[in-house]
């Protein structure tokens, strides 16, 4: 795979000469240049020809796009190369072939995704504020700081994929995950596992936080894109404005027609934002799309800092909430989702919104119900959910079948179902009515489930297709069990197993990116930051509990 460019096409010549960059140089146009010049010059390129040495003679389908000729070479019905080719001048501008010919942006195109956030002159202090900002400088051979550099270790898949190197990028990301998860998973089940203690004092810690957001804001506002995502948002906020189903063929533009596979909570959320700053109808700055996007930053911020002054009284709770709004703000992947204008932090702020409410039964069943019809991949948190804090140190009466009886019939479990579902049914309600739950189904879950994808070693790899069904039954399995297991718990080890839930879904994914850091980051903050009992943290530490 080669990307190619030149400068200019040569002053005067009739006959494609090839550059030793492997670039092609196209003749001078003495005159228009037809359909027939530009597949004859595209024909010429040496990614074709290696494509047609070894799969045959290919059928080129030329179509002008923003001043410049995409010519598909093609086996049948697959595409084996693209060559982007100036329409006045006949030079080739990029050549491609393999996995992104399909997928641009598998392409490395600068700021195709973050923006300046990409930039070495941003991302590096990010990556320093976050881990320094959050070192205990007189413990620094804590487990919790390496646990900070495997957050920042997923730059070294990022790296590669910038520079459209996808082969190497995409598998490099599951040792992050899998290191992750182990983590959660030993603080989940066992309840043990050293914490973050900064070094920097509150008011310091603080002060970082207003500059970071105040960072942030700008920075959207002066250089930001949005992406599918977000155009997709925005899009179906404005079917709901008008009265308009959101799902199904033909509802979405062109330029996005699959904008309809997210929940009905997802377009709902961009309702306010697409009635202050109403959509154009085209992909253009949006700007409801950027005013929700940092809507959503600000608000999981929030979220974050009230959940800690509720987990400890006074000061001490001042402290610990700041220090999990300046762990999100300082963390260079949630700058990435924020430039990127993605809805990842709307599934993040409902994570944390369910957390804030993880004493009410009725309140974190009704959040959880808003943060799996957002994006879906939060659903299977619902059994860890429903069940919540555990921290009666009596045994239940009876034998194990009697426990787990207690555990899926008690109280706080059946409030929970019963939010869940209402909530669930009231936001599916319109879907169900028009189009039909059939359509929203395949329009979803249904094409979320069949799409192919490279970025995913499932995706690359179709031979361990055995392999991901194994780790999707291990996932399913962990998700039911952990309802039940273990029996006591504190709010830290819920934290850590809905990090650890959330992470096995992303692993399963057929199509992972780095927006989806965000997911589990305010489960991982929670499980770095909070103690294990109010013995080994600063002050006294007061667990949420679940009545």
């Amino acid at each position: 795979m080669s990307r190619a460019g030149l400068a200019g096409a040569l002053a005067a010549a009739s006959v494609a000469l090839f550059l030793p960059s492997g670039a092609v140089a196209a003749h001078a146009p003495v005159h228009k240049l037809t359909k027939a010049d530009i597949s004859d010059i595209a024909s010429h390129a040496p990614d074709v020809q290696h494509e047609e040495a070894a799969n045959g003679n290919l059928v080129p389908s030329p179509t002008l796009k923003n001043g410049r000729w995409e010519v598909g070479f093609f086996k049948g019905d697959r595409e084996l190369a693209l060559e982007i080719v100036d329409a006045e001048t006949g030079a080739i501008l990029e050549s491609w072939t393999g996995y992104q010919v399909a997928w641009s942006m598998a392409r490395g195109y600068p700021g195709a995704f973050g923006r300046k956030v990409n930039a070495p002159y941003v991302w590096l202090p990010l990556c320093a504020f976050f881990l320094l900002g959050l070192l205990d400088y007189r413990r620094l051979g804590r487990i919790a700081h390496l646990d900070l550099v495997a957050v920042l270790a997923f730059g070294i898949s990022q790296y590669f994929f910038n520079r459209g190197n996808i082969g190497v990028s995409v598998p490099l990301a599951y040792p992050v995950l899998l290191y992750i998860a182990a983590r959660m998973a030993w603080i989940g089940f066992r309840g043990k596992g050293q914490t973050l203690r900064p070094s920097l004092s509150t008011s310091w810690l603080a002060i970082a936080v207003v500059f970071l957001i105040a960072f942030r804001v700008a920075l959207n506002i002066a250089d930001s894109n949005v992406i599918d995502v977000g155009y997709s948002g925005v899009t179906g906020a404005d079917h709901v404005t008008h009265g308009e189903p959101i799902y199904g063929a033909g509802q979405f533009p062109d330029d996005n027609s699959y904008g309809d596979t997210y929940g009905p909570a997802n377009y709902y959320a961009y309702v306010p934002f697409e009635l202050a700053l109403p959509w154009s109808g085209n992909w253009d700055d949006l700007p409801s799309a950027h005013a929700a996007a940092v809507a959503f930053d600000l608000i999981t911020i929030a979220g974050l800092f009230l959940i800690g002054r509720r987990i400890r009284p006074g000061p001490e709770g001042i402290r610990l909430g700041t220090i999990l709004a300046f762990a999100w703000a300082a963390c260079p992947y949630t700058a990435y989702a924020l430039e990127s204008n993605s809805n990842d932090e709307l599934v993040s702020a409902f994570l944390v919104g369910t957390l804030l409410l993880i004493d009410s039964p009725v309140g974190r069943g009704g959040m959880a119900a808003i943060a799996g019809l957002t994006k879906f991949a939060p659903l299977p948190l619902a059994p860890l959910l429903a069940t919540g804090v555990r921290d009666d140190e009596s045994p239940l009466p009876g034998g194990a079948w009697q426990r787990l009886r207690e555990v899926a019939l008690g109280r706080q479990t059946r409030l929970f179902t019963i939010a869940f579902v209402v909530i669930s049914a009231l936001l599916l309600a319109g879907p169900a009515i028009d189009p039909g739950l059939g359509t929203f189904l395949d329009r979803t879950i249904g094409s979320q489930a069949n799409r192919s994808s490279p970025f995913s070693i499932w995706g690359q790899d179709a031979s361990l297709g055995w392999l991901r069904d194994a780790v999707g039954a291990a996932v399913a399995v962990l998700g039911v069990a952990i309802a039940f297991v273990p029996r006591r718990r504190t709010f830290r080890q819920v934290a850590a197993l809905a990090a650890l839930v959330m992470i096995g879904v992303e692993l399963i994914l057929k199509h992972w990116f780095y927006l989806y850091i965000p997911w589990f980051l305010p489960f991982l903050l929670l499980a770095l930051v909070i103690g294990e009992r109010s013995s080994d943290a600063p002050g006294t530490a007061t667990p949420l509990r679940a009545r």
